[in-house]
């Protein structure tokens, strides 16, 4: 019963009504050094596991590359190295090992709405996952970011990250 419940959460849209007059733009955030902390947290709503992590984001004009350094609780560490492609005014694409395909994004006013694949790596091996990540710029150096995950389609629980421009 909880599972479904939890696989009925409203979740952000693309239509949603902007809450700021505030312009995201990924390029000028993540060009340079970007620090966040986050936790997973499944759907019955337990805190799983919780990360830092150092960004390293170089935009020369065409590509934005992040450098993304995770450091967990549990001591383990893991990077991740984006390279992600202005494909228009809005839209984005990007790759990163791990990633299946391409991953797509769209910037609409305060708001970044970022959707991929991925086999992420866990402790006891690699789980694949679908992320649809939503991103709302608070100030001009703090970014948040929820990201719902499913497996399989069904919910398995969210990210939620804050990210503070250095």
């Amino acid at each position: 019963m909880m599972l479904a419940l939890a696989a009925c959460t409203g979740k952000p849209g693309a239509d949603d009504p902007l809450l700021s007059e505030q312009r995201l733009n990924l390029e000028e955030f993540f060009d340079g050094r970007v620090v966040a902390k986050g936790q997973f947290q499944d759907v019955f709503g337990t805190v799983r596991r919780r990360f830092d992590v150092e960004i390293n984001g170089t935009w020369d004009g065409e590509t934005l590359r992040l450098v993304e350094d995770f450091a967990y609780a549990d001591g383990s560490t893991e990077q991740r190295i984006w390279s992600l492609t202005k494909t228009g005014p809005d839209s984005w694409t990007g790759t990163a090992p791990g990633v299946i395909g391409v991953a797509t994004g769209e910037e609409r006013g305060d708001t970044f709405n970022w959707r991929y694949t991925i086999d992420l790596p866990v402790p006891d091996g690699t789980l694949r996952v679908t992320f649809d990540d939503w991103m709302w710029l608070l100030s001009e150096d703090r970014l948040l970011n929820r990201a719902y995950m499913k497996r399989g389609g069904v919910d398995i629980g969210d990210v939620i990250i804050t990210f503070e421009k250095q």
